[in-house]
């Protein structure tokens, strides 16, 4: 209690004033300093948008120098692969070898139409060209952006086709067509080009040289070369060796085997034509007489001589080179005769000798022969009608006859190959 009368205890007199607030104004206070504090931007102390920012700029940079280093070895190992191609296949508007599928996404699909082991060797210089194959079950498939083929062989992985293109004033050209679109030439500018049977080589002739190289993927790799006489042209090869012929107007073959050495001097003067090899390989071939006009069917070792082991003089024998040996060795199928009396032949060459003789097989053979097995064979003739000979049927005097490739427009010579 307050000792002075009329005051109480301390308190003193001072303005009156109401606490009295309404709800609505103390929360409107409340948020008013709530929002003053948010106003205020206070530093923190890590930046998580910058560190992330920084961090891609560094990744982006990494990857970056990786691409650059890349692109870096890739076009060094390119043009050192290019440079040793080049380096082997020295003179003015060399073959040419492309690297790469500029556009993957829009490869042209060959184009098949349903019809109605590897394709025989090469046997002669083929008269047809043509961007359309068949097999001989009579189905079509059609090689876009190649122009005319001379020769077509499977890649050697499958998948697709090795394509020697039809001579041009440029030379002839080796195509890759590949099943998923792909079209890449592999060789430009080349005399005669000849394929391995299991399409792992290829031999062509280069200005004043011969020239062997291994077929991978789109590119020629390995390749070795061996100058050879003015006319001379590989015909075909012999288990590693390239049969050589040395002027095609003229009798003479030789074997040369890439990487022992040039050209024989050796060279064999007899032999006209080589038609196949035999399953030990010994080679199937035409051969020359003492009569100009006459030739004869021999057996010949694959050695550079090739010297004959058995001969049969008497089928009358067409000197296109046209022909074919079926897988087991025991069939010959050649062209005998000449003009309107031409026709293919069946020959037994196991009976090949001094009375060896020929049945009559259909009509005269263009391009290649395929053998689908020891008994079966076709071919096409003069106007790409296709041949189908039964050895069974022919022997017994029933000589097979032509057939219209379905889908072929008439006239229109296709290539045949084994299947697809």
């Amino acid at each position: 209690m307050s000792q002075f009368p009329g005051r109480r205890d301390n308190l003193t007199d001072g303005p009156q004033r109401s606490y009295q607030v309404r709800p609505d104004e103390l929360e409107g206070a409340v948020r008013e300093t709530l929002s003053h504090q948010v106003a205020v931007a206070r530093p923190l102390s890590v930046d998580p948008a910058g560190q992330a920012i920084r961090r891609a700029n560094r990744i982006r940079r990494r990857r970056s120098a990786a691409g650059l280093a890349l692109a870096a070895v890739t076009t060094v190992l390119l043009s050192a692969g290019m440079a040793q191609l080049g380096a082997e296949t020295r003179r003015d508007g060399s073959p040419i070898v492309v690297i790469g599928d500029p556009d993957p996404t829009n490869r042209p699909l060959p184009t098949a139409s349903v019809p109605g082991s590897a394709p025989s060797p090469r046997t002669s210089t083929s008269l047809l060209y043509s961007e359309t194959l068949v097999n001989a079950d009579g189905r079509r498939l059609v090689l876009p952006d190649v122009g005319p083929a001379e020769h077509v062989q499977p890649l050697p992985s499958g998948g697709g086709w090795l394509v020697v293109g039809a001579p041009s004033t440029a030379g002839r050209s080796l195509w890759v067509v590949q099943d998923d679109g792909l079209v890449q030439v592999v060789l430009a500018g080349a005399g005669a080009i000849v394929l391995a049977p299991d399409s792992l080589q290829v031999a062509w002739r280069d200005g004043d040289d011969l020239l062997v190289a291994g077929v991978v993927g789109t590119q020629l790799i390995g390749a070795v070369r061996t100058p050879v006489p003015a006319a001379a042209e590989p015909v075909r090869f012999v288990a590693d060796s390239v049969l050589v012929r040395l002027d095609p107007a003229s009798a003479g073959h030789t074997l040369w085997r890439p990487g022992a050495g040039p050209l024989p001097d050796a060279l064999d003067r007899k032999s006209l034509n080589i038609y196949g090899q035999l399953p030990d390989g010994r080679l199937v071939g035409q051969v020359t007489t003492t009569d100009p006009d006459r030739t004869c069917l021999a057996i010949l070792t694959p050695t550079r001589h090739l010297d004959p082991v058995r001969t049969g003089c008497g089928p009358d024998l067409s000197r296109d080179g046209i022909g074919g040996v079926s897988p087991d060795g025991r069939w010959l199928l050649v062209n005998g005769g000449s003009g309107t009396a031409g026709r293919s032949l069946l020959v037994d060459l196991q009976r090949l000798g001094p009375g060896a003789t020929a049945v009559a097989a259909g009509p005269p053979m263009t391009g290649a022969v395929v053998w689908s097995d020891e008994t079966q064979a076709s071919y096409l003739d003069g106007t790409g009608e296709l041949v189908r000979v039964d050895v069974g049927q022919v022997r017994a005097g029933k000589p097979a006859s032509p057939a219209a490739v379905p889908g072929v427009p008439a006239g229109e010579r296709p290539i045949l190959v084994q299947g697809f």
